[in-house]
C-alpha cells in the first residue's frame, strides 16, 4: 500500500493544512481536505476526517464549522490575531536597527503564524520618511547576547566603531575590546542603546548597539550598583533628550497650533496656560543646550523663550554663531 508509511502522520498533516490554509473567509470542505492530504500520499475518508477534527479539537485546536452552499471548517483562534501581526510587521519594517535582510526573515516567520490568504495581507511595504536601515547585520544577535548577560548579571566584551566617509568601519581605541557591565537597553530616536555601569568611574554610559561588533558574554560578574537608585527614565531624559547639561526652569510660549508637539515632547502632565493672543505658556525644566535651543528654533516665530534670561542669552548666542557661518560679510 503506497500510502501506508504516511498514514500515521495523517492527523499532524491535517492540523498543518488547517493552520496554513484556513480562516473565517477561507473554510475548507471535506473534499478539500481529502485532496490536500492526498498531496502527502495520505488516503482519507469523510467519516475518518470527522473523527480527526474532533481529536484536534480535544487537543486544543479551535475549529469551527461554517454552513453555506457547502460545509467548511476553519481555524478560529490563533496565537496572534491578524491586526496584531500587521502591527508587528509594521514595527519590524520600520525598525531602524534591523537590516533589510533580517526584516524580511522576521516577516516571513510572522506570516507563518496565520493562514496563507491572510499572510498575503502582511506582505506590504511600510515607508518611513528619512528612515535608513542599519548596515550592521549582527545587531540581532548582539541584542540576544546583551539580554542574556543582563539576566545573568555578567559582563560583556565588544569592539566599538564609527563609519568614515567611505562607509568603512573605524574601530575606536585602535580596536581594543570594551569590557562593560550591561544594565539595560534603551530605545531613543529610532536607535537602540546599551546603558552600562562602570565601577571604576562610578557612573553610567551608553553605546549604540548597531555600532557594537563581536559582542560576547563573559563569566565575570557585573560591577555592583544600587539598581533602586537608577532610573532609566531620568537617564534617558538627561542624556538623550533636551535635559542634558545645566538644567533650568524655563517659561516657554507657543502658538496654539503646537499643542500636540508640546505634549509629545513634555508629556500630557505639562500644565498649559492659555492667553488671548492665540498662544499658551508652559513652565518646565530644560537644559541650556544646543539640542533644546535648536528644537525651539525650528518653530520660528511660533515659539518663544520667555525666561530665564540665561536661556534667552544662550539662544541669542546660538543665533549669532550660526549667522557668522552663513553671513560672512
Amino acid at each position: 500500500m503506497a500510502g501506508a508509511p504516511n498514514q500515521r502522520m495523517k492527523l499532524l498533516h491535517l492540523m498543518k493544512i488547517l493552520l496554513e490554509t484556513t480562516d473565517e473567509q477561507h473554510p475548507m470542505t471535506m473534499a478539500d481536505m481529502v485532496k490536500a492530504l492526498a498531496a502527502y500520499d495520505i488516503k482519507a475518508e469523510r467519516k475518518s476526517l470527522y473523527t480527526d477534527i474532533e481529536l484536534l479539537r480535544q487537543f486544543g485546536l479551535e475549529i469551527e464549522m461554517q454552513r453555506g452552499k457547502t460545509v467548511g471548517y476553519f481555524i478560529t483562534d490563533r496565537q496572534f490575531e491578524l491586526p496584531e501581526l500587521k502591527l508587528l510587521v509594521d514595527a519590524v519594517q520600520s525598525c531602524r536597527f534591523i537590516t533589510n535582510k533580517k526584516s524580511d526573515e522576521l516577516i516571513k516567520k510572522l506570516s507563518s503564524l496565520t493562514s496563507g490568504a491572510q499572510a498575503k495581507q502582511l506582505r506590504r511595504q511600510v515607508f518611513v520618511a528619512g528612515r535608513a536601515k542599519t548596515m550592521n547585520e549582527t545587531v540581532y544577535y548582539s541584542i540576544d547576547q546583551i539580554h542574556c548577560a543582563i539576566n545573568d548579571n555578567k559582563k560583556i566584551i565588544f569592539k566599538y566603531f564609527d563609519y568614515d566617509v567611505n562607509k568603512n568601519r573605524v574601530f575606536r581605541k585602535q580596536g581594543e575590546l570594551y569590557t562593560v557591565t550591561p544594565v539595560t537597553l534603551c530605545w531613543n530616536d529610532d536607535n537602540y542603546y546599551l546603558i552600562t555601569y562602570s565601577e571604576r568611574y562610578k557612573d553610567f554610559t551608553h553605546y549604540r548597539v548597531d555600532r557594537m561588533h563581536g559582542v560576547e558574554g563573559l563569566q565575570e560578574d557585573g560591577d555592583p550598583f544600587d539598581r533602586r537608585k537608577f532610573s532609566i527614565t531620568e537617564y534617558a531624559k538627561r542624556v538623550f533628550g533636551m535635559y542634558s547639561g545645566e538644567t533650568v526652569r524655563a517659561r516657554l510660549a507657543f502658538d496654539n497650533s503646537l499643542v500636540n508637539v508640546v505634549l509629545d515632547h513634555f508629556g500630557r502632565d505639562v500644565h498649559m496656560l492659555s492667553s488671548e493672543d492665540g498662544r499658551f505658556e508652559i513652565s518646565v525644566h530644560v537644559s541650556v543646550s544646543p539640542v533644546f535651543l535648536a528644537w525651539m528654533f525650528t518653530f520660528g516665530g511660533l515659539a518663544e523663550i520667555k525666561a530665564p534670561d540665561s536661556l534667552i542669552a544662550a539662544m541669542k548666542e546660538l543665533i549669532i554663531k550660526n549667522k557668522q557661518v552663513y553671513f560672512t560679510e
